[in-house]
Formats: C-alpha cells, sequence, structure tokens
C-alpha cells in the first residue's frame, strides 16, 4: 500500500514522518531527496548553476540565492521544477523498488495537493494543526519573516482543503502522547488493509 504524507508548513509533518519510521514504516522524503540532489556533489548543482548561475557555492545550491531568484518569477520556478521533479520522481521509483515486498510505504510529499500527487496513491496522511499553532511555529524558524510565511501560504493549498482530501488526518495541535496515538493507530489500519 502506498500511502501520502502532506501537511501545510507548520503543521508537523517531520515529526510524524519520524514517528512512522520508528514503527518500522519506509517513508520517503521528497524534501531529503531535494537537499541530497542541491547539496555538494549533488547531482542537480551543476545544472542549477547554469539557470541561475551565482546561486551554487561548493556547499552545493545556495538556497536563500536560488529562493531569490525565483521567487515571484514563475517562470524561472516552473524551469527549476521541470529540473527537480523528475530526479525526484527518478528517486522515489528506486525508493519504492527497494521496498516493494513491504506492506505500507509512506511518500513524504510537501506539494502533494500543489502538484495533484494524490493520484495513484491508496491513501492520504495529512497532519493538521490550528492555524494559530501553525503560525506561532512557522515564525519561531530561523530567518522566517511575516511576509515570507504570507507568501508560502499563498502557494500552498488551505489545510481544511488538504483535510478534505484526506484519508485521515493528524492532529499536531495537542500532546505529542496523542499525535502519537494517532499515527500508531493510522498505522495499523493501513497495515491491515494492505495485507487483506
Amino acid at each position: 500500500m502506498i500511502v501520502g504524507l502532506t501537511g501545510s508548513i507548520g503543521m508537523g509533518k517531520s515529526t510524524v514522518a519520524a514517528m512512522l519510521r520508528k514503527l518500522g514504516v519506509p517513508v520517503f522524503d521528497a524534501d531529503a531527496e531535494v537537499r541530497r540532489l542541491q547539496g555538494p556533489g549533488g547531482l542537480l548543482v551543476a545544472a542549477i548553476e547554469a539557470l541561475h548561475p551565482g546561486t551554487t557555492n561548493a556547499g552545493g545550491v545556495d538556497r536563500a540565492a536560488l529562493g531569490q531568484a525565483v521567487f515571484g518569477d514563475a517562470a524561472a520556478l516552473a524551469r527549476l521544477e521541470r529540473l527537480v521533479h523528475p530526479a525526484v520522481a527518478r528517486r522515489r521509483r528506486v525508493f519504492l523498488r527497494r521496498h516493494r515486498s513491504r506492506p505500507l510505504i509512506v511518500l513524504d510529499i510537501p506539494l502533494l495537493f500543489e502538484k495533484h500527487g494524490e493520484r495513484g496513491l491508496d491513501a492520504v496522511i495529512v497532519v493538521s494543526a490550528a492555524a494559530w499553532q501553525q503560525r506561532r511555529r512557522v515564525l519561531a524558524r530561523p530567518g522566517m519573516t511575516p511576509a515570507k510565511y504570507a507568501r508560502i501560504r499563498r502557494i500552498q493549498v488551505a489545510d481544511a482543503i488538504k483535510r478534505r482530501g484526506a484519508d485521515f488526518v493528524v492532529p499536531t495541535g495537542g500532546t505529542i502522547g496523542r499525535t502519537r496515538a494517532a499515527v500508531r493507530a493510522i498505522a495499523a489500519c493501513l497495515s491491515a488493509r494492505a495485507r487483506r
């Protein structure tokens, strides 16, 4: 069973993914793959430098410089996505082949609904918290500003819409114990379904 895991910025998706891994569920992290592809010696570094000169250095892609180069420029962002998305998709196919004998596999995809990635999945898990909690968490991050947060929110599908499109919702606004219990219950339900 292949399940998508998603949630808007600051909702706790990384925490939920870590909980799933602790339960023994293989989790493909799309963001981590992008960081590897763009990190030191990454396969996309040279191509990104060719697209946006001055956005890379010895440490790989300078994410802040790249962000400045593409934010607000739809054509530049589209060119970057045409480079990055196929590379991540190739890594995802390798991951799926490696874990094909497992009953449950989770694909952690931040922009799942934004990029219509829910097609072809057996189920979708959305991680969600109250808007005030989301805002507080995100603005506590280093380098985050209200303006940057507002820009990110504009490109993400609203949490309410994501929850409506979900098969399961993991609440992260309460205690860590309640979140962990919800994750365990969902994983057990999906694993049981996969074994039928």
